[in-house]
This record gives structure tokens, C-alpha cells and sequence, in this order.
């Protein structure tokens, strides 16, 4: 069974903007096990200088591919060419992580010989990639992936197909085969496919934790395939004592709306210190009146686009009315214009007061207050959930955010900076429903080659000096 076909239009119009038929898993897998022994074989040297064209590729196509992504997930122009530039850093930071991460050493061992340590390549790597970043965060395995001499088999989001496309075009421009890195089109059912076919070597996923624990479960009992997960959150931002509430609110609408809040590093809770809670949500709400939410060209260019779809859309609006049915207090109503496009302003909804406050991944534009009276509380409350992606304390002191870093159970735990836009220089995960310990970013060297212990000498040389006749 396989998808009929697959279709993607633009949340901001609901344009049809590409469409195509899926592609045979069978014979994608088929194809990359025939290619990667050759390229497994080619020095790194090669695959450095065939990577770095691939850079040059997506410098030439930056603006073209910056409007595809724009059209294709309904995000602002200015933050797609954002992403653009990041396609563009991940090939230096990954060849920079694989030369610190897995270089070869050499030791001297008994009877004069040596020990090595050297790295392979697993094989023949599934690369799935999410909707809100289309370019970037697929890129995120894809490049280390290639480096460490893997084939991959992208398979865009059925979302985000055309920006899939359009990626992997500049791998080939640049001289990486099809075979190599293979473009693989599909909905669900093929990434189910992918996932449980016996040819492949490892599954490297971004997306939903709920998508994430099924891949999981799938390989469960396979230790022999590679699983990387980088999921979702439920991320809290903490504001505690600080004279500049002004950049505060800057930094929490940063972090909760970004992308129309569709960032797995977005905060969804904002824990707030009771004696600074009128000031500090006055100042925050005043900030999210003032966002602009638009088309992806609109002039004035706007903060958020809309969510990706209909569905996403309905499914926030009626999470946004569960909070609100069941003890939660709206500060800033979350607002739908136009029923028949996914367009929604940022909202805000103080829950401190509701019994049981849903352990879930709201992903979209909607930020949850909870008003605490001491940091122990603050912590306690950061702590309150099942996954474990990025953290931020905005304001304390050093030692409060001594506390807050050794007691906040994240990946990522920031202070006076938006939870979002890790650094390209630093491991991006998390523990919990975050990930499954094996953080992509700047460690994704880690999981796209396996290390190889050899003891080696020039001649055979060993004697039995004991139990013999």
C-alpha cells in the first residue's frame, strides 16, 4: 500500500503549489544499498570538497529556495532566507564536529604494535524530515550523514515536498549521485515503509514525539538499527527578578511565537515570579498586541505567518478553548480571521489555576502563564512535564541560574536568551519525550558513524604461556 499521490499548498492562500506521485520503497532502498559501498570508499577529502559545492549550490539558489520555502510553510521571507543561511553554515560546522568527534588516533599497545581507534559509516541511513523547517533541519542529518560515508534516503515532509525537492537538486548540481543521497517522496505510509524495511541501517527523525515513539517501538526490538530522535517539547521560559522587563517580553515572544510557535524549541509555559506578574504579562501582552501576523511578502513584513494547515489550525483553536473550558483565565484571545486559512495571532492564557494542566506539545502560537511564589516552586514547575527539549530563566541572579541549569531536566537550558535558535557550534536535543539521547546539531557526528577499536601489529607475534601440554 502507498500514498495515492501527494499534494501540497500554501497556508497562506490555499494554492496548490505541487504535486506529484510517491516513490517505490523497495527500490529507493534497493538503489542506495548498489550506491553506498563506492561512496563509503571515496576519501574524506572528496566527500569534504563534494559537500562544500553542495554549500556553493544553495549560495546560488539562496533566493529561489528562500521563496519556495516561504510559499510552501506560510513562513515569513526574511525568516526563510534565515533558514536558508543556516542550510548554507551546517557544512562547515559539520565537518569541523566530524574532525573533533570522530578523529582517528593511534596508541602504541604491548609487543610494540599499536591501537587504533577509526570510525565507519552504518550504511544506508533514513533521513525524515518535518514541515517547519523543510531545508534546514533535514540538512541537520543529511550533510553529517554523506560526510561520514552513508547513503541517505530523504523523505521530505508530505507537507513540505516541493522544498524537498528543491534541496536535494543542489546536492546533485553539486555532484553528490541520486543513488547517494536519493530524494524519496511520500505521505506516512511510505515513512512506515522506510522504517521497517530490512535493508536500511538507521532511521535519523525530527518531528513529534508521538510520530518519534512510534518509529521507537517499530525498531524496538532491532538494536542493530540506528534510531536518532529529535522531537518536540513542552518548553518553559522562567522570568524571575530583573529591572528590564522590556527585553523580557522581547525575549519571551521571541521564544513562544517564532515561526508561529511551530519550533520544537518554542516555549509553551511561561512561569512567571508572582510579585513581578502584572508588570511583566502587562509588558508581554503589549508586545503580542503589536505583532504582525501575514503573508509570507506582505509589506511591512510580518513576525509570524500562519500555521501549516487547516487541521493544525482547528486543532490549537480547540486546545486554546480546552484551556480556557477547564480553569484557564484568556489574556489575549488566540483569534482565527478567516476560517478558511490557518492564519492565528499569538495568545496567551494564564492556567495557574487549573488542576491538571495538559502534558502536551501545543504547537503553534500559544503561550500558558503559571504564576509562582518562590524559584524552588519555579523549578518544580519547569520540571512538570514528560519531555525535556530547551529551558530558559530570564532575569536572577548567577547563582539562581546555577540552580536552575543543575536542577532543569533539558537539552538546552539558556539564561537571558530566547529558548529557540541553538547554535550551530552545540549539540541539539533533549532527554524525556525530547529525544532519545543522541542530540543532532554539532553531535550529530556522533550517531552517523560508529568507532572501531583495532589492535595491529605489522607481523603475527603471540605465544599460549599456560593450560597447555
Amino acid at each position: 500500500m502507498s500514498t495515492p499521490e501527494i499534494v501540497s499548498y500554501e497556508p497562506a492562500t490555499g494554492a496548490e503549489i505541487w504535486r506529484g506521485r510517491p516513490c517505490d520503497v523497495d527500490e529507493a532502498v534497493s538503489r542506495a544499498q548498489r550506491a553506498w559501498p563506492a561512496w563509503a570508499a571515496q576519501p574524506l577529502a572528496t566527500r569534504i570538497e563534494l559537500l562544500r559545492r553542495f554549500a556553493n549550490e544553495v549560495r546560488e539558489d539562496a533566493e529561489p529556495l528562500a521563496v519556495m520555502i516561504a510559499r510552501e510553510v506560510g513562513k515569513p521571507l526574511w525568516e526563510a532566507r534565515a533558514e536558508v543561511d543556516s542550510v548554507i553554515a551546517k557544512v562547515e560546522s559539520s565537518i569541523r564536529a566530524y574532525a573533533e568527534r570522530t578523529s582517528q588516533r593511534k596508541l602504541d599497545s604491548a609487543l610494540q604494535g599499536t591501537m587504533a581507534v577509526r570510525h565507519k559509516p552504518h550504511g544506508v541511513l533514513v533521513v525524515l524530515g518535518p514541515f517547519n523547517f523543510p531545508a534546514h533541519l533535514p540538512s541537520a542529518h543529511i550533510v553529517p550523514a554523506l560526510l561520514a560515508g552513508n547513503a541517505v534516503i530523504f523523505k521530505p515532509s508530505e507537507k513540505a515536498p516541493a522544498s524537498g525537492e528543491r534541496l536535494a537538486r543542489c546536492f546533485y548540481r553539486a555532484g553528490i549521485s541520486a543513488s547517494v543521497l536519493q530524494l524519496a517522496l511520500g505521505g506516512p505510509l511510505e515513512g512506515q515503509g522506510f522504517v521497517a524495511h530490512e535493508g536500511i541501517d538507521g532511521v535519523l527523525f525530527t518531528g513529534s514525539a508521538s510520530t518519534g515513539i512510534s518509529i521507537n517501538r517499530r525498531l524496538a526490538a532491532r538494536p542493530d538499527k540506528l534510531v536518532a530522535l529529535e522531537m518536540g517539547g513542552n518548553n518553559p521560559i522562567v522570568l524571575w527578578d530583573t529591572p528590564k522587563l522590556t527585553d523580557a517580553a522581547a525575549l519571551i515572544v521571541q521564544s513562544a511565537f517564532a515561526s508561529a510557535g511551530q519550533r520544537c524549541t518554542a516555549a509553551r509555559r511561561l512561569i512567571v515570579k508572582g510579585t513581578l506578574y502584572d508588570a511583566a504579562i502587562a509588558e508581554v501582552k503589549a508586545l503580542a498586541d503589536r505583532v504582525i501576523v501575514g503573508a509570507p511578502f506582505d509589506d511591512p513584513a510580518p513576525f509570524m505567518g500562519p500555521v501549516i494547515d487547516a487541521s493544525a489550525a482547528d486543532g490549537l483553536t480547540e486546545s486554546f478553548l480546552y484551556l480556557l473550558s477547564n480553569g484557564g483565565r484568556a489574556i489575549k484571545h488566540l483569534v482565527r480571521g478567516d476560517e478558511s486559512l490557518p492564519f492565528l495571532s499569538p495568545a496567551i492564557i494564564d492556567t495557574t489555576a487549573m488542576k491538571e494542566r495538559p502534558d502536551v506539545e501545543l504547537f503553534g502560537p500559544i503561550l500558558q502563564v503559571i504564576r509562582v511564589d518562590d524559584f524552588d516552586q519555579a523549578i518544580a514547575e519547569a520540571n512538570r512535564t514528560r519531555f525535556g527539549l530547551a529551558a530558559s530563566l530570564v532575569g536572577g541572579s548567577p547563582q539562581d541560574y546555577n540552580r536552575f541549569w543543575a536542577n532543569v531536566r533539558a537539552g538546552i537550558v539558556n539564561w537571558n536568551r530566547a529558548t529557540t535558535g541553538p547554535s550551530h557550534a552545540a549539540p541539539m536535543g533533549g532527554v524525556g519525550l525530547s529525544g532519545n539521547h543522541r542530540p543532532s546539531g554539532y553531535y550529530a557526528a556522533d550517531y552517523c558513524a560508529y568507532p572501531v577499536a583495532s589492535g595491529e601489529l605489522e607481523q603475527p607475534r603471540a605465544a599460549i604461556g599456560v593450560g597447555l601440554r
